[in-house]
């Protein structure tokens, strides 16, 4: 009788190492988005389920399964541009768009046209799922247009030697 007594403790105990966490990179305000969901089952995994939420409200919402991935893997985010992005989690690279939220690929290899703007990335600190952006570059400092070149009134001209000149002769 003291084993059934236990069985709830035993099963709490297992369920107190599930986890469901989430992070948002909000593109322009909450309903604009990308969100990733990280599910891990029972304490001992070593990998966790993976979800992509791409959502531009009120015209879309779709959720994209990944494949299990380790727990601590970083999943960055670029922005080729037009609502496209592509999605990099460890080896493996997905496209998915926020226009319509149906669109969503694997990439056998980068684009020729390159990845994009790095965005920001999902990466776990602590024991927390989160959302890093990317560090902005430093704008450029504004570059003042250079005046066209014109002579200057203290230039001295140019004067040809004179016929009898010795310094300027050729010498044999």
């Amino acid at each position: 009788m003291r084993v059934f007594r236990l069985f709830p403790l035993l099963v709490l105990a297992l369920l107190a190492g599930c986890s469901d966490q989430r992070a948002t990179f909000e593109i322009n305000g909450g309903a604009h988005s990308l969100s990733l969901i990280r599910i891990t089952r029972f304490p001992w995994e070593k990998t966790a389920q993976y979800s992509l939420v791409a959502a531009h409200m009120p015209d879309c919402m779709r959720k994209h399964a990944m494949p299990d991935a380790g727990l601590e893997v970083k999943t960055e985010v670029f922005s080729p541009g037009n609502d496209a992005w592509i999605i990099r989690q460890g080896g493996r690279m997905y496209v998915t768009e926020t226009r319509t939220c149906q669109g969503f690929a694997k990439l056998d290899k980068a684009p020729d046209e390159g990845l994009g703007d790095l965005v920001g990335a999902f990466e776990v600190r602590g024991d927390t799922l989160v959302f890093t952006p990317a560090p902005k570059a430093p704008p450029a400092p504004p570059v003042a247009p250079v005046p066209p070149a014109t002579p200057s009134s203290d230039a001295s001209p140019v004067v040809a030697p004179a016929a009898g000149d010795a310094s300027s002769a050729p010498k044999n």
